[in-house]
C-alpha cells in the first residue's frame, strides 16, 4: 500500500518516523506499547512498530480501527513484522 500520492513508500525511514521496537514481546504487549507511544505523539505523525509476534499484524490494525488511527502499511520479512501507523486525533474527553 503506497503511503504518498505519488505511490512512494520506500523513503519512509527518512521522513521523521518514530520507530518502536516490539521485538521479543508477545500479545498483548506490542499493542500496549503502541498505545503508550501513540499517547505521546501528535496527530498526523508516523509510528513504525517492529515486532517479532506475527499476531501484531492483526492486533495493531484492529486497535487502530477502534481508536481512530490509520494503518499505512503492514509487511513481514522472515521473523520481523512491521506496522506503520499515522496517529489520528485523540478522542475528546
Amino acid at each position: 500500500m503506497p503511503l504518498f500520492a505519488n505511490g512512494d513508500s520506500k523513503h519512509l525511514d527518512t521522513i521523521g518516523i518514530t520507530v518502536l521496537d516490539c521485538r521479543r514481546l508477545l500479545c498483548p504487549l506490542p499493542v500496549m506499547r503502541v498505545h503508550d507511544q501513540v499517547a505521546k505523539m501528535i496527530p498526523g505523525t508516523l509510528l513504525k512498530a517492529v515486532c517479532s509476534d506475527a499476531g501484531a499484524l492483526q492486533d495493531i490494525p484492529a486497535w487502530c480501527r477502534l481508536n481512530g488511527h490509520q494503518v499505512l502499511e503492514t509487511r513481514s520479512a522472515e521473523h520481523e513484522h512491521v506496522v506503520i501507523v499515522r496517529v489520528g486525533s485523540l478522542p475528546s474527553e
